[in-house]
């Protein structure tokens, strides 16, 4: 019998509780044991880079194969809806990079792009139509909006049900809970980053019990990841849950000495704060998996040009890790394929509310 899961060691205020639903299209990718091994070696000479790219690639085509499933069974391709309001580039680019996604993947997509001053009540009318489309399974608003709206009511004027970035509170309420959800894409990607560079035999570090410290703490991407790293990996639906390490969240109110010695302490390391440099090689222990979720653009000081760099310093660090994610090209696509995901789960509708 599995011991019962490591309590959780979070600081922050209000960071207890069990939960991690990691809701995963069934296929391919799943797996029969429901405990997870990360292969961390004492000391490697140079980390191994964990190809987001890659992994990613690969998730798109078993989606490809259950989208075409979809289609011979309910007679249409899933369907996401994108709605942009504004100019920003970045969000641009975002959304072109998720419709290429789904069009490799076979799921229709559809832009709406609204003017920057569209008001706030416009909006919730044509998210409010979207909810009540029945040939729209997804619906994703892509943020920031305009300094003039408020993000949580545009998110949470999202029916659950098509929530397909997992922001909406019902969601959320219910990935706390361990109960079936939509969860938040990019902490669904860091999961299968760590799952699918996990090893299945019993050589190797388990993620269960060993200590994981998240640098950063919002909403969208520090908690939930948090959670789904503390979380049960056995749930009674027989879902995969969590991993089951014992977790630490640190944030912008950590104390710098306390923050080293965290770090230190981390067999696992997930920072998420947006902060590039905040971590270097000599705050880690030799064999420690680093997963960067940060996106920071910098000027290049040899070059003089920008380039983006995540939280950790690459070079210093990757010398002692033994896994590390690179930015670009870690996390990043893996939070489009997760998006991708829950568009396919949601045309499934296979969670009840």
């Amino acid at each position: 019998m599995i011991p019962p899961a490591v309590g959780a060691r979070v600081a922050m205020q209000g960071g207890r509780g069990v939960m991690g639903v990691l809701h995963l299209a069934r296929g391919a990718a799943a797996c029969p044991s429901p405990r997870r091994h990360l292969h961390l070696t004492q000391h490697r000479h140079r980390a191994v880079l964990i190809d987001g790219k890659k992994v990613a690639a690969e998730i798109h085509k078993e989606l490809a194969q259950e989208a075409q499933s979809l289609v011979g069974s309910r007679g249409r391709t899933p369907h996401l809806v994108l709605v942009r309001v504004g100019s920003d580039p970045a969000s641009g680019s975002y959304v072109r990079n998720k419709t290429k996604a789904a069009d490799k993947i076979g799921i229709q997509s559809t832009i709406h792009h609204l003017p920057e001053d569209t008001s706030q009540s416009s909006l919730l009318a044509l998210v409010h139509q979207l909810n009540n489309d029945d040939d729209v399974d997804g619906i994703l608003v892509q943020l920031p909006l305009p300094d003039h709206m408020e993000e949580k009511v545009v998110c949470n004027s999202v029916t659950p049900q098509k929530d397909v970035d997992g922001f909406h509170v019902i969601n959320v309420g219910r990935f706390c809970v361990d109960m079936n959800s939509m969860a938040p894409c990019t902490p669904l990607g860091v999961m299968e980053l760590i799952r699918r560079y996990g090893e299945w035999a019993v050589h190797g570090i388990e993620t269960f019990g060993k200590n994981a410290v998240v640098c950063g703490r919002s909403k969208n991407v520090g908690m939930p990841i948090a959670m789904l790293l503390h979380g049960d990996g056995v749930r009674p639906d027989g879902e995969m849950g969590g991993l089951d390490a014992t977790t630490t969240i640190c944030h912008r109110y950590t104390p710098p000495e306390q923050l080293r010695a965290f770090v230190a302490s981390a067999d696992i390391l997930v920072t998420a704060a947006g902060l590039p440099g905040l971590i270097t090689g000599d705050m880690i222990k030799p064999g420690c998996a680093i997963i960067d979720v940060g996106i920071n653009r910098i000027i290049d000081p040899n070059t003089g040009k920008p380039k983006l760099v995540g939280d950790c310093h690459f070079d210093s660090c990757v010398e002692k890790a033994s896994y590390i994610t690179p930015v670009p090209g870690g996390v990043g696509p893996m939070t489009v394929a997760m998006l991708m995901r829950n568009t396919i789960v949601a045309a499934k509708r296979s969670i009840k509310y």
